[in-house]
């Protein structure tokens, strides 16, 4: 039973009396803005020492505040530090704000209470500006070294355009290289012991080793991992820069390039926050075909992840046979939205178009033609000795562990924890669908593989039942502030047309306040918090991504084991870098 929000405003307030004070909001999440000098003191409160704790550290964010017209009897401030925490127990988040002024910049850092918090506090530092007193490599995460200026400030420039040419001479070109040549010291990592002389490879950045342009500077002791340091930042391109230029309909596309395998998932985890924040109630039939297109897109990542991760531990045939599978499915897809990767089909209120005639026995199909597929891939593959082998306990979480670094989707479900939030926190309709939540034991490589794999059945179960049960009505809302508005409404008059256009062009101008709208995505929870400032462009536009909670379990799990015994992680967590660097 999830406990009232009074009780935790109680428990708070008792814990630090007039240091807090509560914020109403539209996603109802207890929010309370608390002094700079107590947030190390209600964070250590919160994770260890309160009745059914919020462990995960859900997300850490920050915003320029200096722009905003709409505050709504806020404490006054230049900036905010924004954290979302996560109870499991209590089904339940938490917000906690700490309001900053632009000459005292700083803040007490809490990776002593989640380690996780590494790289948020680090990428608050390079986007803001913000410093954390107390972290361990208060570095830039995404932008190099080099970079002028912190990009999620208001004054920084949003476009190629607002700036001078690049160029880059030679003298340029060799600092650059030199600023990204990796020094252990800065690390606090010892370039010896006990008279033998560590080795330090990189491993990457090109993408076919690791999944994508990443970076891990591995320390080795002969053929064994000491150390790994991954570096993000080479795919980053600014989506949370460009959702703070968009309209709240033009963003739309922006998001379909986040997780890029996602497709139209992305487009629902965006929408979930924006249509909460406009208070829109998306029609029956709308919900429908977004839940069978959502988890054909999750069937579409699971493909390509479990023939790449067959690759990397050394199977060659695999992939094609996956990718074949894709493509059937991606035929769908096309015939649907008229795209394939990348549909941007979902709107606000509902979806672009209704079904087209005959899409259901294109499904029925693929319903048909896939499971014998899955059969034939767990003779293959997972039933495969040497798979087996290089597998099976080959990096390992405890579920304590997941939840600390905040792990979700079927790395956390591998661990044995049943946590969906389609299941534990429904949207969409998700409430109304029967569909099992597959788990592991050992939280190990294989039993990442085995979850994904049973997940695609489950998918399918889903899919299924949408086919069967599709309700008739509207695809989209007649919501005001639904995106294109109804064309209906379109030739009454002239003030109507003129309404009509507006809506179109320049987008729904969204109520002032802020939410979190999150989903289960294809590689974990996926959440959007969202700030409106009663404009036709969101003020702060921040993306909680899975991949980027995963990859930063790296230092964790590689210590002891061989360098293909970490290729085999990398596969195993299922990430995506344009997921992390956003």
């Amino acid at each position: 039973m999830i406990a009232p929000a009074a009780t935790i405003a109680q428990e708070i307030t008792d814990r630090l009396g007039p240091a807090v004070t509560p914020q109403k909001t539209l996603d109802r999440i207890p929010t309370f803005w608390v002094e700079k000098d107590r947030v190390f003191d209600l964070m250590s409160f919160l994770k260890e020492k309160i009745d059914r704790p919020y462990k995960m550290l859900y997300d850490l964010s920050a915003i320029d505040e200096r722009m905003r017209q709409h505050r709504d009897g806020q404490p006054a401030s230049d900036f905010t530090v924004v954290y979302h925490l996560l109870s499991l127990e209590r089904n339940e988040y938490v917000r906690i704000k700490t309001a900053l002024k632009e000459d005292h910049l700083s803040l007490a850092s809490i990776t002593r209470i989640w380690p996780a918090a590494n790289w948020y506090e680090r990428e608050i530092w390079d986007m803001f500006g913000i410093a954390f007193d107390g972290h361990p490599h208060l570095h830039r995460l995404l932008m190099p070294d080099s970079w002028v200026g912190h990009p999620l400030r208001k004054e920084h420039p949003a476009r190629a355009t607002e700036m001078g040419p690049y160029q880059l001479p030679p003298s340029k070109e060799l600092a650059e290289q030199e600023a990204l040549r990796f020094r252990p010291e800065e690390y606090g990592m010892s370039t010896e012991r006990d008279g033998y002389d560590f080795v330090f490879l990189n491993l990457g950045p090109q993408h076919p080793g690791t999944h994508g342009v990443l970076r891990i500077a591995l320390q080795l002791d002969g053929e064994e991992i000491v150390d790994a340091i991954p570096q993000i930042g080479f795919h980053h391109r600014g989506a949370e820069k460009m959702g703070e230029r968009q309209s709240w309909h033009t963003y739309i596309p922006y998001t379909d390039r986040v997780d890029y395998l996602g497709g139209v998932m992305n487009n629902l985890a965006y929408l979930t926050a924006v249509e909460k924040l406009a208070g829109i109630t998306v029609p029956p039939r709308a919900q429908v075909i977004r839940v069978m297109l959502s988890e054909l897109f999750r069937i579409i990542s699971h493909l390509v992840w479990y023939g790449t991760f067959a690759q990397d531990v050394g199977q060659m045939s695999p992939v094609f046979f996956t990718f074949n599978d894709r493509e059937r499915a991606f035929s769908i897809i096309e015939a649907i939205t008229g795209a394939r990767m990348h549909p941007s089909w979902f709107r606000i209120g509902g979806v672009a178009a209704d079904l087209p005639k005959g899409w259901d026995q294109m499904f029925r199909d693929f319903i048909k033609y896939l499971p014998p597929q899955l059969v034939e891939y767990d003779r293959t593959v997972m039933q495969n000795f040497i798979f087996r082998k290089r597998t099976k306990g080959i990096g390992s979480f405890t579920v304590d562990e997941a939840i600390e670094w905040g792990l979700t989707g079927p790395n956390l479900r591998a661990c044995g924890l049943d946590w969906d939030f389609r299941k534990r926190q429904p949207y969409s309709g998700y409430e109304h669908f029967e569909f099992d939540i597959p788990t592991g034991k050992d939280g190990d490589a294989y039993d990442r593989a085995a979850v994904r794999i049973e997940e695609m059945r489950q998918s399918l179960r889903i899919i299924e039942q949408c086919v069967n049960n599709m309700p008739e009505g509207p695809y989209q809302s007649d919501h005001p502030l639904a995106t294109p508005p109804v064309k209906q409404r379109t030739m009454h008059d002239i003030e109507t047309l003129i309404t009509h256009f507006l809506s179109v062009s320049w987008g729904p101008v969204m109520p002032v306040g802020e939410v979190l709208g999150a989903i289960e995505a294809t590689k974990g929870n996926n959440g959007y918090y969202l700030v409106s400032d009663g404009s036709t462009i969101s003020y702060r536009t921040r993306i909680r991504t899975p991949s980027f909670a995963a990859i930063q379990t790296l230092p964790l799990l590689a210590p002891g084991l061989m360098i293909p015994d970490l290729v085999v992680i990398l596969g195993s967590l299922d990430f995506v870098l344009a997921d992390i660097d956003r």
